[in-house]
């Protein structure tokens, strides 16, 4: 275990929103099963009722919903219903795993410092689509994943984490994409876990991880040194 034992803390309770495949939360249920990381998954929402990430969640054993945004009049009205979903299963933290709607001040506000985005590239370079493309555009020796607390500013929040990958001579935007993918799925169980231990929290100072402010980047690591931070907790 990261922290404590089972019998002296209840489990940090987890929601995944998601909108496609799901290969994030199953970084996360895999990281949950091999017991690096201790949390309860309570709940996987998505827009969308054909998202395959919602058989990953099943598959699994956990309770899945679907909110269709096509069935409300506004984004505040469907947003609104998300937050009762989400409260209804007793969130501590709200983890976006390829939700692919762009949410209200409302619902941001809501979950201010519980709610978490990760990001395929290496903030702030290259918010929003078409990142890996856009980093081979330019040049650039290394790209890689950015995990942050989400603000009213779109791929804009605090940076909590972020790791690492080469760009070699021969990357095509799929190739990076894989690469980067294989980074997201080490280094978001890890964060995860800073959470579900209270190691990580979002202060009036910044990002704080134990007790220690980190700089605009994050904590910045490759994705193997991600995986083994997972394999021993406590680093």
């Amino acid at each position: 275990m990261i922290a404590g034992h089972p019998s002296e803390r209840p489990r940090h309770r987890l929601v995944v929103l998601i909108s496609g495949s799901g290969t994030n939360l199953q970084a996360l249920i895999d990281a949950r099963d091999a017991g690096t990381l201790p949390v309860d998954i309570r709940l996987v929402l998505s827009n969308r009722a054909d998202a395959a990430g919602l058989g990953r969640a099943r598959a699994a054993g956990i309770e899945t919903a679907v909110l269709s945004h096509r069935d409300f009049d506004s984004r505040e009205a469907f947003d609104t219903a998300m937050i009762e979903r989400i409260d209804a299963a007793g969130a501590d933290t709200v983890v976006l795993a390829g939700f692919m709607r762009i949410l209200s001040s409302l619902f941001v506000r809501h979950y201010a410092g519980r709610l978490v985005n990760i990001h395929p590239s290496l903030l702030p370079r290259y918010p929003g689509l078409n990142t890996h493309q856009r980093a081979l555009d330019a040049g650039d020796a290394e790209h890689g994943c950015s995990i942050h607390f989400v603000t009213e500013e779109l791929d804009g929040g605090p940076v909590i984490a972020q790791a690492c990958v080469p760009v070699l001579a021969n990357d095509s935007a799929e190739t990076l994409s894989n690469r980067v993918q294989t980074a997201e799925h080490q280094l978001y169980p890890l964060v995860i876990a800073w959470r579900a231990t209270d190691r990580l929290a979002l202060t009036e100072q910044g990002v704080e991880l134990d007790g220690q402010v980190l700089p605009a980047t994050g904590y910045r690591l490759t994705a193997a040194v991600a995986a083994e931070h997972l394999r021993r907790p406590g680093q």
